[in-house]
C-alpha cells in the first residue's frame, strides 16, 4: 500500500511539473533577449555587422524569429561608437531555448557567419556581450513593430530602464505601467516596442521599455507632452507609486541599414 501510495504522490508531482511547463511555454507573455555587444574598433563593428545582417538574422528568421531589431548609440550618447544593441523576440519560453540549437544545425549560418563564429582568440569580434532577459508586461504582451515613415538612419529609438531600490517598489512600478501609465503612452502615440519587466541582467530590480520616433524633435515634444498630460499628473503622485523609480537610464538609438524595424 505505502508503494502504491508513493507511487501516485510521485506521479502527481510529474503531472504537476508537465503541467506547469507547458503553462510556462503557453506564450501568454513574448520573452526578449537583449544582447549588448561592447565593441573596442571600427574593426570590431564591421565585423559584428557583416555577421548580423549576412548570417544572424537570416538564420534567426528561418528559425521563426520573426523580427530581430539592431541599434546604435546617436552620435551624441557618450557610448557612441561603442556599443551595439541586438533586441529578440521569443513568443514563449520553448522557442527561447530552443533557439541556439536551431543555429547550430543550420549549415547555411555556419557557413555565412564562419569569420564571426571562427575569429581568432585575439580578434574578436567584441570586447564582451551583456545580456538581458525580460518578460513583456501583463499590460502589454506582445511586441509591435513601429509604425514610422522615416528613414531609418534619422530615426530615435529610446531604450529606458527603471531601477528600483527593493523589489517591492519594482513591483510598484511594474503594477503603476499595467494600470495606467502604459494608457498615457498610448494616447500620446509614443510607438513603443515594448514594456518588460527584467528576469536576469546586471542592473536588476528593474524593468525597461522602447519607444520610437521619427526624429530627436519629435522626441522631445512627445516628452514635453507626457510631463502636462493631466493623467500623469493625477497619476504620478500617488503614494502607492512614490519613490518606486531610484534610477533612470536612458539610451538614444537609431536602427542599422539591416534592422527589421
Amino acid at each position: 500500500m505505502k508503494i502504491k501510495y508513493f507511487q501516485t504522490i510521485a506521479m502527481w508531482f510529474f503531472s504537476m511539473a508537465i503541467f506547469t511547463n507547458s503553462y510556462s511555454q503557453s506564450g501568454k507573455r513574448d520573452l526578449y533577449e537583449i544582447k549588448i555587444y561592447h565593441i573596442e574598433n571600427t574593426n570590431q563593428e564591421k565585423m559584428l555587422d557583416q555577421y548580423l545582417q549576412n548570417a544572424f538574422i537570416p538564420a534567426a528568421h528561418r528559425a521563426g524569429v520573426k523580427d530581430i531589431g539592431v541599434f546604435k548609440p546617436l552620435a551624441s550618447e557618450e557610448d557612441a561608437g561603442k556599443k551595439v544593441y541586438v533586441f529578440l523576440p521569443f513568443s514563449n519560453s520553448k522557442a527561447y531555448f530552443d533557439f541556439q540549437g536551431k543555429l547550430d544545425k543550420d549549415q547555411a549560418y555556419q557557413r555565412d557567419g564562419k569569420d564571426y563564429i571562427y575569429a581568432a582568440h585575439n580578434q574578436p569580434p567584441y570586447k564582451r556581450i551583456e545580456t538581458v532577459l525580460l518578460q513583456a508586461f501583463t499590460g502589454s504582451p506582445r511586441y509591435k513593430t513601429p509604425d514610422l515613415q522615416a528613414e531609418k538612419e534619422g530615426r530615435v529609438y529610446e531604450l529606458r530602464s527603471y531601477e528600483a531600490a527593493t523589489e517591492r517598489l519594482y513591483r510598484q512600478k511594474v503594477k503603476m505601467f499595467n494600470s495606467g501609465e502604459i494608457d498615457i503612452f498610448d494616447k500620446l502615440k509614443f510607438n513603443p516596442v515594448f514594456y518588460a519587466e527584467t528576469l536576469a541582467g546586471a542592473n536588476t530590480p528593474n524593468l525597461m521599455y522602447m519607444t520610437t520616433f521619427e526624429n530627436i524633435e519629435e522626441r522631445n515634444k512627445h516628452w514635453d507632452a507626457f510631463r502636462v498630460d493631466p493623467d500623469w499628473e493625477a497619476m504620478k503622485d500617488l503614494e502607492e507609486y512614490k519613490n518606486t523609480v531610484s534610477k533612470n537610464d536612458t539610451r538614444l538609438l537609431y536602427p542599422t541599414s539591416y534592422s527589421d524595424f
